[in-house]
């Protein structure tokens, strides 16, 4: 008897429709494949929900997205939104999604692939071999804590302000993702932060030290954030795992990306308590080429990929998808962002192509 599960699609904007459309067709035939039974629902957010609604995260989203067995996020955000209020903003819509369902750990895997070593920038000695997992804290932090707003002040000045702020019970449970993360890998766990300079790093570094007791099988180090970002483009082979707070996970985890060649490669999954999660991209709407066919969409196949193995639970799945990646890489076919002399170049629609094609041989 096959496995029924409900998937809510957000789209979004930019490229987002354009590389949901090829997730959606290599999801139907793996599900087919593996005898599941994928419900569908699409539903609005960011940009295209302020325009149908007027807000970036209407009710009638969250409430789907809750109903669902997993969420598939493309990307959201435009040049036309930028001016618009904070609250009113796409990424809001964003934020406000990761925060009501719960979701405090963002795993955002950068493994170069041995097709792509030299779309790096960096010299192919440096990116060989690197396979990390950045282990970010989402809820938290700088962009939730209160207080935070611009405010005058009795001169009559400006003044803006963000609160970054932690609990303990907060470090504590993205610390434990960080360990168990860590115990999966190669049981090398690195914490990043500021506690040279930040009390609320000060707090991070005494909980997460505290906690490695539990984990004996697990080497635990520290960094300060500077330090890492430095060490990420000098030495990145040296990282594992990593786990760090809400702004410097965002940091830290977009530098890491770039390192494999093209940010439009890495896929991520927001995760909570539960098996719920938000699988995604790590990059963004590109609206300088939305409509034109030229997004890569693997990011997007592995997003989806990670939705089967961390969300539904269906890992065979995950690397039947993963498999075909490798194939198509293989094959030497290439969008514009990770193209390189010799290679295949397509568009995004028949990069899904030979992807389906690929997955049916695997």
């Amino acid at each position: 008897m096959s496995q029924t599960y409900r998937i809510t699609l957000l789209p979004g904007d930019g490229i987002g429709p354009e590389i949901m459309a090829v997730a959606v067709e290599v999801l139907n035939v793996v599900a087919k494949q593996d005898n599941l039974q994928l419900e569908f629902q699409t539903a609005l957010i960011g940009g295209a929900a302020i325009e149908a609604t007027g807000e970036p995260l209407p009710a009638a989203t969250l409430e789907a997205c809750k109903q669902s067995d997993g969420v598939l996020l493309a990307a959201i955000g435009g040049y036309q939104w930028d001016n618009l209020p904070r609250h009113l903003r796409p990424e809001t819509g964003l934020l406000g999604l990761r925060a009501g369902l719960g979701l405090f750990a963002n795993l955002r895997p950068a493994a170069i692939l041995p097709q792509l070593i030299d779309a790096s920038t960096l010299k192919r000695e440096v990116v060989e071999g690197v396979d990390m997992m950045v282990v970010r804290e989402l809820t938290g932090g700088v962009y939730f804590g209160e207080p935070k707003g611009i405010f005058t002040t009795e001169t009559g000045e400006k003044r803006g302000v963000n609160t970054m702020a932690y609990t303990e019970s907060e470090i504590d449970r993205i610390a434990k993702v960080g360990f168990e993360t860590a115990r999966k890998r190669k049981h090398k766990l690195c914490s990043v932060d500021k506690a040279n300079v930040l009390e609320v790093s000060q707090l991070w570094r005494d909980r997460v030290t505290a906690m490695a007791k539990d984990y004996p099988d697990v080497e635990l180090t520290h960094m300060y954030v500077d330090n890492a970002a430095m060490q990420l483009v000098r030495a990145p082979k040296q990282f594992d795992t990593i786990v760090t707070s809400n702004l410097f996970g965002d940091i830290l985890s977009d530098a890491a990306a770039m390192l494999t060649g093209s940010i439009g490669m890495l896929p991520s999954a927001s995760l909570g308590s539960t098996s719920l999660g938000v699988f995604e991209p790590v990059h963004g709407s590109a609206p300088d080429i939305a409509g034109q066919d030229q997004a890569n969409p693997l990011a997007q196949v592995l997003s989806a990929a990670m939705l089967l193995r961390y969300g539904l639970n269906q890992p065979a799945a995950a690397d039947r998808i993963e498999r075909s990646v490798l194939k198509v890489l293989d094959r030497g076919y290439r969008t514009g962002d990770i193209m390189s002399s010799g290679m295949i170049p397509v568009g995004c629609s028949a990069m899904g192509r030979v992807l389906i094609e690929a997955l049916e041989q695997v």
